[in-house]
């Protein structure tokens, strides 16, 4: 393979090119060192009316203060107000609806009032941990219930009428329907990363779910993108939402540098991948990959060539996962090759650089993907590759975000010391 015709803009050398991508790691490393922050509201937390015991957590957790999506949402959820709330991924929705859902929870009621629903095992574990650091001061008990464990175990702690559960729509559904999970009592329900839940096979089991909860119950949909029909599909089970919706051509990518490289060809996608990590260091990457056949592929090649590598998809099993997860996180593992198992609202903190091997196959993915490696604000890099069939697809995605995918110059050395 002539190695000089991979290239970001021009024809160039297979040294010339790899010069330049040593000097992307120094960039990587100081965006990492910046501790940069969503744009803040103005106002504090306290002025929220937030629960005393609560706001302890909430300071305890590391937030000073709120960011606009949790200055917004805040208050309506608050309020008793059906929400539609949409922020980018790494701007606080989590912890919007985290402190807004706690904060409705009558503690000394022993029933379960609130449920949240995530699209995935990892998001619903994330939630979870975040909301019991968050309610660490108070008596709020919570329980996450998602597939892939013991539906006994389930069932034995369902008994206790915790008063949050956090998990996923299947394990959720199937015990409200077994009744072990009683939904009486509940008050309110917010399901994340709406797109994905209410789309595809999710959608029946979302409307499954509807029939059996209060209909006075408060709901509340977060996510990063909300496609029309989806937003149309919510007036079927909400109550005259109070809309806090962003214009597509005002989704921002800001904070996030994304460029992109001209394989060529899919089958010198791998030795593209290779170079870069043979040649520069990086802390730790993503890599996306759309098919899960071809994960295992690259996942056997870079484990025979000694690269520190982890896969995940949705085919493993959920300790398989977790361990995987926990090894990334820890810094075992610097390279994970994942699906889009992991594009929604997976945070790991140290975390600079997204390659999407692949571009995704749906649009509205590709803010989730590259989200991950700007979260909360600090600063991150992603790299697309592409073939020349995907083209077209490269400048759908910039019309869709109204952003740049610049190529990776010669002179990327020069844009970055700018």
């Amino acid at each position: 393979m002539q190695r000089s015709q991979y290239q970001g803009c021009g024809r160039i050398t297979q040294t010339a090119l790899l010069k330049e991508y040593i000097k992307i790691t120094s960039f990587i490393y100081k965006m990492t060192e910046k501790n940069d922050t969503p744009e803040l509201s103005e106002l504090s937390f306290e002025e929220l009316n937030i629960n005393e015991n609560l706001l302890r957590g909430v300071y305890s957790y590391g937030f000073e203060k709120p960011s606009l999506i949790q200055h917004k949402a805040i208050p309506v959820l608050t309020s008793g107000k059906d929400v539609i709330a949409q922020a980018q991924s790494g701007t606080g929705k989590t912890g919007a609806f985290s402190i807004g859902s706690l904060n409705n929870v009558d503690e000394t009621l022993q029933d379960t009032q609130v449920l949240i629903l995530s699209p995935t095992r990892e998001l619903a574990e994330q939630t979870f941990t975040v909301m019991k650091e968050l309610s660490a001061y108070t008596t709020i008990s919570l329980l996450r219930v998602v597939g892939g464990t013991r539906v006994q175990d389930c069932i034995q702690d369902l008994r206790k009428n915790p008063q949050v559960v956090v998990g996923t729509p299947g394990r959720m559904l199937d015990m409200i329907q077994k009744k072990h999970l009683f939904t009486e009592k509940l008050k309110m329900v917010i399901i994340d990363e709406a797109d994905e839940m209410l789309s595809q096979g999710f959608q029946q089991l979302i409307y499954n779910l509807f029939q059996m909860i209060p209909k006075e119950a408060q709901v509340g949909l977060f996510s990063a993108t909300f496609p029309d029909e989806l937003v149309e599909l919510t007036t079927q089970f909400m109550n005259q939402p109070e809309r806090l919706l962003v214009k597509r051509e005002q989704l921002t990518l800001e904070g996030i540098s994304q460029y992109y490289i001209n394989v060529k060809h899919n089958h010198w996608k791998y030795d593209v991948l290779t170079d870069i990590y043979n040649t520069i260091q990086i802390a730790q990457c993503i890599i996306y990959i759309n098919s899960k056949n071809r994960l295992n592929q690259i996942y056997e090649q870079l484990i025979k060539e000694n690269f520190p590598v982890g896969m995940i998809h949705g085919g493993l099993m959920t300790h398989e996962r977790e361990t995987i997860m926990n090894q990334f996180r820890q810094g075992e593992i610097r390279i994970l090759l994942s699906t889009d198992l992991l594009s929604r609202g997976i945070d790991i903190q140290q975390l600079s650089l997204v390659i999407n091997y692949d571009l995704p196959i749906q649009k509205e993915t590709y803010i989730h993907r590259i989200g991950r490696s700007g979260r909360y604000g600090r600063k991150g890099v992603a790299i697309n590759f592409v073939t020349d069939r995907d083209l077209q697809g490269l400048d759908d995605l910039q019309r869709f975000y109204n952003t740049r995918i610049e190529p990776m110059p010669e002179n990327i050395g020069e844009i970055i010391s700018a």
